[in-house]
């Protein structure tokens, strides 16, 4: 059954939740207003889904059932796939911002990777689990929050050595029907309104920390849940031209002694498996952020059009704006580039899907990252000061100084001040108010810091053969068979330089 975001907002009523906002207990998720935008954007992707000019790539047939399910839901299979869903992201993105359901679509074919992997290693049954599991939320076309980034209390201890083990989430007792977890996942994507939560363990672990190696589906209303979070988006603002109406909640999860029948557990103290889990989703998340900001860069750089066109200026004759607007379309369409090579050189996973090249996604991850703060100060340069300047919209209906404003603050004659103002709005609330610093946030850290998608990059790339191939062209340290003869600098030769002798002493200069 594919839903609809009307259909979706109802079965969130179908749910109990103790979710607090704010400070207070919201008593109905489906009807809070301070959530509303964030339900709105995740409502696109089930829109999307049932217009007939995105179907192709909002919606796919699922091998392992035969099913039509949503582009969000679905296990990639080809290279197609991937480009499928690169696309999906970006439209769903550039109409709310940013959709948040592209998090369950990632965090399910990692878990499709993961799964079968732990398996052909243990001999457990993991894969089967989670297929059956797969198969009900594809059907009921849910969206999942990803329960991943734990408290993690002191960074400088590993799991396990934490005073408090509630800084992550972790097995705390075992039983015949399955376990109990108790924990703190403190980041949760759009955390009030999700149906379930997939726990994930958000690191590599080792030997000893085998009860935080955990993984699992749980009710977003399951008894010992407690969901503490942040309103979506700017609701309620008049001056918020696009927070407004979309936007996003985040959350902190609190999981107070949650039995979680084994039906629903995908690792259960497999260390290593759980590093492996916590990679794979992060290629394929930075992956879809890159289409989620090459979204937001579609925003910007519309914005920022009608922004030059509004103040009065033609691109086509002023050339410093013609080169800042170039510079943005440059930034938006590198990272998306990478997220295209990254589809195209995918690689095929034992488990059958398909992973996105890992260097590519991790430098446009990179790229969008860093250059988020470039795409905002662009959008300043070309819009100019009334982005920050301009008087709330309450004036444009004050008999006092509307008729004034109105009079002075137009660019162009054929373009009215209204218009003027409702982009430098928009753009205002896109680059300048507290919701912008949160796109940046989210762009810097979301889905790892740039730390770790350098550490991913060197980890992967093949410098060696960078290595080999000027070596070979230098006929340096090379054998006829083409090995590699040592690592040492200066070996120009097979038997390498030697070091002059000294000169022998003479018969006297010796008895001397």
């Amino acid at each position: 059954m594919l839903m609809d975001a009307a259909g979706y907002r109802e079965s969130l009523r179908s749910y109990r939740p103790r979710v607090f906002v704010n400070g207070r207990q919201v008593e109905s998720v489906a009807d809070e207003p301070l959530l509303a935008p964030g339900i709105n954007a995740v409502g696109v992707t089930y829109d999307l889904a049932h217009d007939a000019a995105y179907t192709p790539i909002m919606t796919a047939r699922q091998g392992s059932s035969g099913k039509t399910v949503n582009r969000m839901l679905h296990i990639n299979e080809s290279s197609s796939d991937l480009l499928a869903k690169l696309e999906a992201v970006r439209l769903v993105c550039k109409i709310s911002g940013c959709a948040q359901r592209y998090l369950t679509h990632d965090a399910l074919n990692g878990l499709w990777q993961a799964t079968a992997r732990t398996d052909a290693a243990h001999g457990t049954d993991y894969a089967q689990r989670f297929r059956a599991y797969l198969h009900e939320v594809q059907d009921r076309d849910l969206t999942l929050g990803v329960a991943m980034t734990d408290a993690k209390g002191d960074r400088s201890k590993r799991p396990g050595a934490q005073e408090n083990r509630d800084a992550y989430v972790h097995i705390r007792e075992r039983r015949a029907g399955g376990i109990v977890i108790r924990g703190t996942k403190a980041i949760v994507t759009g955390a009030p309104y999700m149906h379930e939560f997939l726990v994930m363990p958000c690191r590599t672990h080792v030997a000893g920390d085998e009860d935080f190696a955990v993984c699992c589906a749980v009710p977003c209303d399951a008894e010992g849940v407690t969901i503490v979070a942040r309103p979506a988006g700017r609701p309620g603002d008049p001056a918020a031209k696009f927070s407004a109406k979309y936007g996003q909640s985040t959350g902190v999860v609190m999981f107070d002694d949650v039995f979680v029948p084994w039906e629903r557990v995908f690792l259960a103290g497999e260390t290593e498996e759980g590093g492996f889990l916590t990679t794979s989703y992060a290629t394929h998340h930075r992956h879809s952020c890159i289409g989620a900001r090459a979204g937001f860069g579609d925003l910007l750089i519309g914005a920022g059009a009608l922004m030059i066109e509004a103040n009065g200026l033609d691109i086509e004759r002023h050339g410093h704006v013609r080169e800042q607007m170039v510079e943005l379309i440059t930034i938006t369409e590198s990272f998306f580039a990478c997220g295209v090579a990254a589809s195209v050189y995918c690689q095929k996973d034992p488990a059958g899907s398909v992973m996105p090249d890992t260097i590519f996604a991790n430098i446009g991850k990179l790229l969008l990252a860093t250059k988020i703060y470039d795409m905002h100060r662009i959008a300043h340069y070309v819009s100019g000061g009334l982005i920050v300047a301009l008087p709330g919209p309450d004036e444009d209906h004050n008999p006092e100084t509307a008729a004034s404003l109105s009079a002075v603050l137009t660019g162009r004659p054929d373009i009215p001040y209204e218009q003027r103002a409702e982009v430098a709005r928009f753009i205002e609330d896109l680059t300048v108010s507290k919701e912008a610093g949160w796109y940046s946030v989210i762009s810097l850290h979301g889905g790892g810091s740039p730390e770790a998608m350098k550490r991913e990059i060197w980890r992967n790339y093949p410098v060696m053969e960078k290595v080999a191939l000027v070596e070979t062209l230098l006929d340096r340290g090379v054998l006829a068979d083409g090995t590699r003869v040592s690592k040492q600098p200066g070996r120009c030769c097979v038997t390498g330089c030697e070091v002059p002798a000294l000169p022998m002493p003479t018969p006297r200069e010796a008895a001397e």
